[in-house]
């Protein structure tokens, strides 16, 4: 929200009051931090403390390189939940120490240190490496506020809150050349740098500035990150009110957010995770081939196996089907019950399915609302397992569902019912779910089952607590770590249930950049798993498109084909074109280079769990933060440490794509080039620019693989990229367990016997 109109004045209707001077400091309750009292004008004499309003700022170490501040005008506020789950591994010692000298008073909470300026009538924090000089970013005059709209023209005005909105902000500095990153997932520019940022979950495709998942943390080129610590909406000045800062403000008595240090890209998602929690596992098998029936086509058991059957002729393995919408029976979402008139015998078709070797596993589409025609929206009605408004009636609008209620997850009842609803599906052989929607939750006239919430801060947080539930019901039935979503809203925190994938994109080439753009942004908020619909959820793709899309979406973590109105079988798109270029011939080809690539891509992940680190899509500035103009690549992507792609999206294969410094390896040909620089190359559809990292171990399945589980140490091909003695690669298996670590010594590659059968050894670039 804009306070200001320009630099001079303020915005009409609005009444602005800055902390003007920090006018004391003492310790906070926890006896860790300090408090500061800071009146919104300067105190020349005992007269001018009378009539006015203060701030009072808490600076708390939170843990090493983590600190938090909170701004707080009145402090009888009530404090109304939903809050983030913040530390859910437990929360660190901290090495927190307050400094006074002349110049300032200094809080220090390990290796990240803010000092208040000790001048006289004046405000002024810098957040500072701790020994260090030179600030991350600062909050000078005229910084921390908090404003009214409509503006009163009397304090007496205020006895009555209910006509005024109040809110608190924050403005910190912007240095020449910073650039921010991150907020979720964003489908606009990567740098965030002069945007104005709502974050407030909504069902808006994937070409707006609306998302499905928004994030309050945002990652400076700078060297530091900050998380805004609020479920509810969120509104941003990314220099976009004053270009030199960046304003955070919210509705209310209270802001708190952590600035954390890095000072590399790694170090701060890695604290980040620390803070909300690292991502969880995945198995091997989610990292297969999906294969949906899109979503308002027509199919039945007949159609089905079709699909499975054609795939399978075509040598193109599927390792999930994913049942959507019309599993269940129109106007009866979601029910949890098959369609009978089209699924007569669910449970026989899944055990077949999985007997036939079609399929291993089975994914079903369910949301977390109920439309009133199904049979057992008058039960969840009447056991209040559903959102009412505050005059008592179920809360019902017919938008996506006729008369749909939402399912109140703040009700242990509700939530074990829904569990309940789960389980019934795994009986029938369901693996995963797929949980859509979750964004359009309503924070207007409302009554949560919990009078302790603000229906404003559950809007978001309602994606959390969908999200957690599914997962732990799946974890309940198949382990830690075999539970596997397919989530499209999330908020802080929601990284812990993997997966999510990106909403409802265009069949276009547009559109997959905006995508893969979304999937940076993510990847930069914590998230370690991400897909995408390959060939556009909206629209019938060109079979160019397609075959674009197919390479781009192989080499996401995570690879689903789905679709609106129409199938994505890839004879569909293009009339069963037999050729090598046809769609059938493209898809197989990524299908089984992404099974090569499993040896790889398991060992990242599981470095990606610990690291809170995006496995794909990586965005280039976590590798090389120390280069420029990584932090300005939206169009490519390190898939794990090692490898660098480039999606094509000209219909004529014409790409360009920047390579950092060093010499890096074309994965398909074997020809080097030397970066840093750009590069312009034509690829047709069964290749794209795919370069490996130099001083890389890579290690294969063999040629001819086309399994997602198998022993990733056995008949496996290592190749060697200008291996230096510091280059070493983590073998695991199939569960994600360390087996061992492959390294380079004195030019001699050490632990190959932790290899086993015919496994090669090959060094492609020295």
């Amino acid at each position: 929200m804009r306070f200001r109109d320009g630099q001079w004045l303020v915005a009409e209707g609005v009444q602005v009051q800055y902390a003007e001077e920090v006018y004391r400091i003492t310790p906070t309750a926890s006896g860790k931090g300090i408090s500061l009292l800071c009146p919104t004008r300067k105190i020349l004499n005992r007269g001018n403390t009378l009539n006015l309003a203060t701030l009072s700022i808490d600076i708390e170490p939170a843990f090493d390189g983590v600190l938090s501040v909170e701004t707080t005008h009145w402090q009888g506020a009530v404090r109304r939940g939903p809050d983030f789950d913040l530390f859910p591994a437990g929360r660190p010692e901290v090495d927190a120490k307050v400094t006074k000298t002349e110049s300032g008073t200094t809080l220090s909470s390990g290796t990240l240190s803010a000092t208040v300026s000790g001048k006289p009538h004046e405000f002024e924090i810098a957040f500072h490496p701790t020994g260090g000089k030179k600030p991350l970013t600062t909050l000078l005059n005229r910084s921390v506020g908090l404003a009214y709209t409509p503006a009163p023209s009397t304090p007496m005005q205020l006895a009555d809150m209910r006509n005024f909105r109040h809110y608190i902000f924050t403005q910190t500095t912007l240095a020449v050349g910073e650039s921010i990153h991150g907020l979720g997932e964003r489908f606009g520019p990567f740098n965030k740098v002069g945007q104005r940022v709502e974050l407030w979950n909504a069902d808006g495709g994937t070409s707006s500035d609306q998302a499905y998942k928004n994030v309050g943390f945002w990652m400076s080129s700078r060297g530091y990150g900050v998380f805004v610590d609020t479920p509810g909406r969120v509104e941003l000045e990314i220099g976009s009110e004053r270009c030199c800062r960046l304003q955070t403000s919210v509705e209310g008595q209270r802001l708190r957010w952590f600035i954390i240090y890095g000072p590399s890209p790694r170090d701060i998602l890695r604290r980040y995770s620390v803070l909300t929690g690292a991502p969880g596992s995945v198995p091997s098998w989610s990292f297969g081939l999906w294969l949906s029936t899109s979503f308002t086509t027509s199919y039945d058991e007949e159609t089905v196996n079709s699909f499975l059957a054609g795939m399978r002729a075509r040598d193109i393995p599927v390792e999930v089907f994913h049942f959507d919408c019309f599993w269940l029976k129109a106007f009866q979402w979601c029910d949890f019950e098959f369609d009978r008139d089209m699924f007569p015998d669910p449970r026989g078709q899944i055990g077949r399915l999985k007997a036939g070797g079609l399929v291993k596993k089975v994914c079903v589409w369910t949301n977390p609302y109920l439309g009133q025609a199904s049979p057992v929206f008058a039960e969840a009605a009447a056991r209040g397992y559903l959102l009412r408004r505050r005059n008592g009636d179920v809360f019902q609008w017919d938008l996506w569902q006729t008369g749909m209620g939402i399912v109140d997850f703040t009700n242990p009842d509700a939530r074990a019912w829904f569990a309940a609803c789960l389980d019934r599906l795994f009986d029938t052989g369901v693996d995963c779910i797929k949980t859509d929607f979750g964004e359009r939750i309503p924070s207007e006239d409302v009554q949560w089952f919990d009078p302790s919430v603000d229906p404003e801060r559950m809007h978001n947080y309602y994606a959390f607590i969908y999200n957690k539930l599914v997962y732990e019901a799946l974890q309940r039935r198949y382990g830690a770590n075999e539970a596997v979503l397919f989530a499209r809203a999330a908020t802080a925190g929601c990284q812990r249930f993997p997966l999510t994938w990106g909403g409802d994109c265009e069949s276009t080439p547009e559109a997959m950049a905006e995508s893969l753009r979304g999937g940076l942004s993510l990847g930069l908020s914590g998230f370690a798993f991400w897909s995408v619909d390959i060939g556009g959820f909206e629209g019938s793709p060109p079979p160019w498109i397609y075959k674009r899309w197919v390479a781009f979406g192989l080499l996401c973590s995570h690879s689903r084909l789905h679709g609106s109105n129409s199938y994505r079988v890839p004879w569909t798109v293009d009339g069963d074109d037999q050729s090598e270029e046809g769609c059938s011939a493209t898809l197989r080809k990524w299908t089984h280079l992404k099974a090569r690539l499993m040896p790889y891509l398991f060992s990242q992940a599981q470095e990606s769990v610990r690291g809170g680190l995006p496995l794909s899509l990586r965005a280039m500035c976590i590798e090389f933060p120390d280069d420029p103009t990584a932090w300005t690549l939206d169009r490519q992507f390190m898939l794990g440490d090692g490898l660098l792609v480039a999606p094509v999206f000209e219909e004529d294969g014409t790409v360009e794509f920047y390579l950092p410094r060093g010499k890096w390896t074309n994965f398909f040909t074997g020809e080097v080039k030397e970066g840093p620089g750009w590069f312009a190359e034509t690829h047709g559809f069964g290749t794209l620019p795919l370069y490996v990292r130099p001083n890389t171990l890579l290690v294969l399945g063999k040629e001819g693989e086309t399994r997602t589980v198998y022993d990733y140490t056995s008949d496996v091909e290592v190749r060697a990229y200008f291996a230096s003695d510091s280059a070493s690669a983590v073998l695991v298996d199939a569960e994600g367990k360390t087996v061992g670590t492959l390294r380079v010594k004195d030019g001699e590659i050490i632990g190959k016997e932790l290899l086993s059968g015919s496994s090669v050894i090959n060094v492609v670039s020295s």
